[in-house]
């Protein structure tokens, strides 16, 4: 049985690739997408483990309106990259992305989209705000936010 220490491990390698990405970059999608392909052994492991975890209630372990969600690593002076785990399959709730966001969706069930995407990585620019959306099925989403920065809060005007 797997556990967060392992989870961790395998997303070291992901942590830096992504620290040395800028998310204005409006390649940086494609960008990780080349660099840290879904199909890759490392991210099908990551995939595993992301699974596995929401599955044995490890990760994702609390729950609002029907999305689980956890704290997976808090940013750090060592480590500038928070991460979060979501669980959906359906909208969450707004939120502005100060420094920008990554996010890894792994497909679930169904032919799930988030923001309209397939599952695969969506970047999001500093500043930008949005309502996390899951259709067409459920995923699992790690969130890689630069400074651990998020805000909850509606659009702003």
């Amino acid at each position: 049985m797997s556990s967060l220490p392992d989870l961790l491990e395998s997303l070291v390698p992901l942590r830096d690739v992504i620290s040395r990405m800028d998310p204005a970059d409006p390649e940086a999608a494609r960008k990780l997408e080349a660099a840290l392909p879904l199909d890759a052994p490392a991210m099908q492991r990551v995939a595993a483990l992301v699974r596995e975890g929401v599955e044995a209630g490890w990760l994702c372990d609390r729950e609002n309106d029907g999305i689980r969600f956890s704290r997976v690593y808090k940013a750090s002076a060592v480590d500038d990259l928070g991460v979060d785990a979501v669980h959906m399959s359906k909208p969450g709730p707004g939120h502005t992305h100060p420094n920008g966001e990554f996010d890894l969706c792994f497909a679930v069930a169904g032919e799930p989209r988030f923001d309209g995407r397939p599952a695969g990585w969506t970047v999001y620019p500093p500043g930008s705000w949005h309502i996390p959306t899951v259709s067409g099925g459920t995923m699992d989403i790690l969130y890689f936010l630069p400074g651990g920065a998020i805000r909850f809060e509606p659009e702003p005007q």
